[in-house]
């Protein structure tokens, strides 16, 4: 189930708005802790009026992909390893002739995609 936080993001991109949740910002949600999840709390997106649950709704199936795809791209940032390390296996291909799909470089690029699949 995605975040609050992130379907109120889609819907203001939708209608041409940038969200602010920060200290100050156009939009305030909190967790009562009662079980209920989040809440808005405050809502001063200029031009646009605070969305209602089923609008909201409508974006949980977009939601949930680009959380995914986030914690997809998370695990695949770790996964390449040091960019030094990358270089270093990019330089060699250069040496060996093999800046293509033979490379090691693209080999383990390849192997991180395939294991960790965005959908």
């Amino acid at each position: 189930m995605s975040t609050l936080a992130n379907k109120i993001k889609l819907y203001c991109e939708a209608n041409g708005k940038t969200p602010n949740f920060g200290d100050g910002g156009n939009i305030s949600i909190r967790n009562n802790s009662d079980g209920n999840g989040d809440i808005i709390v405050s809502w001063s997106v200029t031009g646009l009026a605070k969305p209602t649950t089923d609008q909201l709704n409508s974006y949980e199936a977009q939601a949930d992909k680009d959380e995914k795809n986030y914690e997809i791209r998370r695990t695949r940032k770790t996964a390449y390893g040091d960019i030094g390390d990358q270089l270093d296996l990019l330089y060699k291909d250069i040496v060996a002739g093999k800046l293509d799909t033979t490379g090691e470089w693209a080999k383990k690029i390849k192997a991180v995609k395939e294991a960790n699949a965005k959908e």
